[in-house]
């Protein structure tokens, strides 16, 4: 067995290097930036004014000063800033060459054309020109694009971005005993969870997952199925990866020339966990179990499909404060499923007294996954541990 750092790093070096692809701004939230953006334009593109009020020359105040236009967004006052002039002006407007200060209106008093400032306050109430980013000015997020991305890009007047092709994911659960959700389980039989859950977290790294139909065990479904997945940058296998008689995948991904990188780990949950490279393709072969899946997804896949894009694959481990003492810990890194809450500083994190690979329900209810490494020691409660947020 490996360890996991070494597992992942295999796993990591299996990315390629992610292919480029323009698309246009509306399609972007969500999307790996691969080449910087360029402002096309200066923002502000003058100096302009934070609200409404008057437009002054500071050596006039505090007045009495003759108002002699109006500045409004989009509708910039043309004149000369005489002394002892004041421009009644708007948010957003240009503050005409010669003002150097705006005092909101709620300062002034005003009588007819003519104002007189009561307190000026210590702010001059401008934005100056390139208060925001200038013209030229490079921008390349390492993460996925958000909102707030978006709207910058349209601010720098850019119409579409060089982003990373989304990876293709083929999601491939198989076993006799499996039926899709919906169906009546004979004797025997149980739902079929894994493969939804996967590509469920595939698709929140930023591919695009196919879910293959399950497979049977036999080797002509298997077969079948990974024809199927042709195509896809990435394979992801969920169970029939161990030694048993019934387990065919590792036969049938060897048979069609998979080059391993390594196929069990000292970790918890997630022993069998399989990976390497068959065809074009990167392949991953979680473990059957529906918690070992989920988190061998979170952290071997999820990096995967996230280093694909060109995007750092984390995920980065954070601290909270143990609320129980913990036994020593066996010879595999161990990831709990514990829950989160508010603590003086840092959160306190609760493992539950139950780590059962095949309970589902404690894992929707965790907030995170508390790391143990290996022949890590006992831990009193207020201790400081990893874990990585769910």
């Amino acid at each position: 067995m490996i360890s996991v750092e070494e597992a992942r790093a295999r796993v990591l070096a299996l990315a390629p290097a992610p292919e480029p692809r323009q698309v246009a701004l509306a399609d972007a939230l969500g999307r790996a930036m691969v080449a910087p953006a360029l402002a096309r334009l200066t923002q502000p593109p003058f100096d302009a004014s934070a609200m409404d009020g008057y437009a002054l020359r500071s050596a006039d105040l505090p007045g009495p000063l003759a108002v002699i236009g109006t500045a409004a967004a989009g509708q910039p006052w043309q004149g000369e800033a005489s002394p002892g002039s004041a421009i009644r002006i708007f948010t957003g407007a240009p503050v005409p060459a010669g003002y150097d200060r705006v005092v909101m209106q709620e300062m002034v008093t005003r009588d007819g054309d003519r104002i007189t400032v009561a307190e000026p306050g210590g702010n001059p109430n401008i934005r100056p020109r390139g208060n925001d980013f200038a013209e030229g000015s490079e921008f390349l997020p390492r993460r996925p694009l958000r909102p707030a991305d978006l709207a910058l890009l349209a601010a720098m007047n850019v119409p579409q971005v060089t982003v990373a092709r989304r990876p293709r994911v083929a999601v491939l659960a198989g076993g006799d005993e499996l039926v899709p959700p919906g169906s009546d389980p004979a004797p025997g039989q149980i739902i079929s969870s894994n493969d939804l859950a996967i590509a469920a977290l595939a698709r929140e790294a930023g591919a695009e997952p196919l879910v293959l139909p399950l497979a049977r065990d036999t080797e002509k479904s298997l077969r079948d199925r990974f024809a199927q997945a042709e195509g896809c940058d990435l394979i992801v296998t969920i169970g029939g990866a161990s030694v048993g008689d019934h387990d065919l995948i590792g036969k049938v991904a060897a048979d069609l020339g998979m080059e391993r990188a390594f196929y069990k780990l000292a970790m918890r949950p997630g022993k069998p966990l399989m990976a390497g490279r068959i065809g074009s393709a990167a392949m991953l072969g979680l473990p059957g179990n529906p918690v070992s899946a989920v988190v061998c997804a979170k952290l071997f896949m999820q990096p995967l499909i996230r280093a694909m894009q060109g995007l750092p694959p984390g995920p980065e481990p954070l601290q909270a404060t143990l609320a129980r003492e913990l036994p020593p810990e066996g010879d595999r890194q161990h990831y709990l499923r514990a829950r989160l809450s508010p603590g003086d500083g840092l959160p306190a994190i609760e493992p539950f007294a139950d780590q059962d690979s095949a309970r589902l329900w404690l894992l929707a209810e965790a907030d995170a996954l508390l790391i143990r490494p290996a022949h890590d020691p006992a831990r009193r409660a207020g201790e400081r541990m990893d874990y990585l947020p769910l």
